[in-house]
């Protein structure tokens, strides 16, 4: 027992390393809070929806579309603010932000003059502060760490994101029962208030690695052509895009499951939500492990897995296989997204990153405002279970292609290097050029 003390610690430390950083730990406290908020605020409008809709799939979609639709918008001139202020100064508006508009939503909800279309437009609000967070909340843990601690303190921002997810749909159906849709909301509002206090305590400490911001790294257009000149980047792009758009709906094809396959309750969506976020409150720590870059082999066989397993989903017979089935789906779409976002981070140089993660941003949360409403009304067309069985079918038919695009460009690499071949000329030349080491 006592031999195998120091190995347990070892491999604890291993896996919270990011954690010795003092700065991390305040960051991560007020992450909780806010992830706790989002995750609550995420059940309650879902719920709200489908009450004020009438059980409508194309109304959750839009509602989804709505939220993630600022990032196809104006996605990257957020990556933009990441890399030109101190990100510090930018998460503590944005966390005032969350608050304000969640704030109005809940005034409107208690005072019983809601619409659905107030819930459009205060989404719509949310998504635009959340276009400017999430580059700078990303792109801010390579500032509180040193690189060989960014795939932990990536891990660890999703395990406390999961955390929250396996917390916050129960904790919200609960509430939902037992108050209101407007009570929970104005829970929410107070909790968004969290990473504002821990930014402002970290506005008074140094950063472990402050970025020099490069005035030769210039604008957006920069970024987009630093980006278009990596095959390795543009490679999580597509996967995002098409894995994220269509498979990472869950709050709209669980929300509907529950509702009119398994016609239950909130508190049932709750439990289906819980039982996706306790394999992905896995799968993060899983990732977190990791000292390194992930392979693009570890990406695409995680998104194939994450296709499988929404594609059983679709055909669990009751809530509890449904339940038993979503752990382990939890656990793949973690696995695949953390392989997708580390790629990205470990991947860049550090005065493009903010730009860079938000392209990726705009990639793997914009695609849900495209594809979300074609989902919901694929589900109102069809049933419930369809929308999981698109997912997954796509889910599986994207890293298929990925990987057999990959085997192609490494055959024309090799004949390339055969005695006597020529190289590539024109602007493909430079794409060539990139060493394997990228791929």
């Amino acid at each position: 027992m006592h031999a195998m003390s120091p190995v347990i610690l070892s491999q604890l430390q291993r896996t919270f390393r990011a954690l010795a950083y003092p700065g991390f730990r305040i960051y991560a406290a007020g992450q909780l809070l806010g992830t706790l908020g989002f995750w609550l605020q995420t059940t309650a409008i879902s719920w709200l929806v489908l009450e004020l809709s009438g059980n409508s799939g194309t109304a959750l979609g839009w509602t989804l579309a709505l939220q993630f639709g600022p990032f196809l918008l104006f996605g990257l001139q957020g990556g933009k603010i990441a890399d030109s202020f101190d990100k510090r100064r930018v998460l503590l508006l944005c966390s005032l932000g969350s608050a304000t508009v969640t704030a109005g939503l809940a005034a409107v909800v208690l005072t019983g003059h809601i619409e659905l279309w107030m819930v459009y437009v205060g989404m719509f609000a949310f998504g635009s502060v959340s276009v400017i967070e999430g580059p700078a909340r990303q792109a801010f843990y390579s500032e509180l760490v040193d690189r060989e601690a960014l795939p932990n303190a990536v891990g660890l921002g999703s395990a406390i994101f999961n955390m929250s997810r396996i917390a916050g749909p129960a904790l919200a159906g609960l509430l939902i029962a037992l108050t209101s849709t407007g009570t929970v909301i104005v829970v929410c509002a107070f909790i968004f208030l969290g990473p504002a206090l821990a930014c402002t305590v970290l506005l008074r400490r140094s950063l472990s690695n402050p970025v020099r911001r490069n005035a030769a790294s210039g604008g957006i257009r920069d970024a987009l052509r630093y980006t278009a000149a990596r095959p390795d980047i543009i490679a999580v792009l597509i996967g995002s895009l098409l894995v994220s758009g269509f498979t990472f709906n869950f709050a709209l094809t669980l929300s509907m499951l529950a509702r009119t396959e398994f016609e239950t309750g909130a508190d049932s969506y709750g439990l289906l939500l819980t039982a996706l976020a306790v394999g992905a409150l896995a799968g993060s720590l899983a990732s977190g492990r990791r000292s390194t870059r992930p392979s693009l082999n570890t990406m695409l066989a995680s998104a194939g897995l994450l296709g499988v397993g929404t594609l059983f989903v679709g055909f669990a017979p009751t809530i509890w296989s449904a339940m038993a089935l979503l752990a382990p789906t939890g656990f793949a779409m973690v696995y695949y997204a953390q392989a997708a976002n580390q790629r990205v981070q470990m991947g860049v140089r550090a005065d493009f990153r903010g730009r860079v993660l938000s392209l990726y941003m705009l990639v793997f949360l914009g695609s849900t405002a495209v594809f979300a409403p074609i989902v919901g009304v694929f589900m109102e067309v069809y049933g419930a279970r369809a929308g999981l069985w698109l997912g997954g079918i796509v889910g599986i038919a994207t890293p298929l292609a990925l990987a057999l695009a990959k085997r192609a460009q490494l055959k024309r690499r090799a004949a390339a290097l055969e005695p006597g071949a020529v190289g590539p000329v024109g602007p493909n030349a430079r794409l060539a050029s990139v060493p394997e080491t990228a791929g």
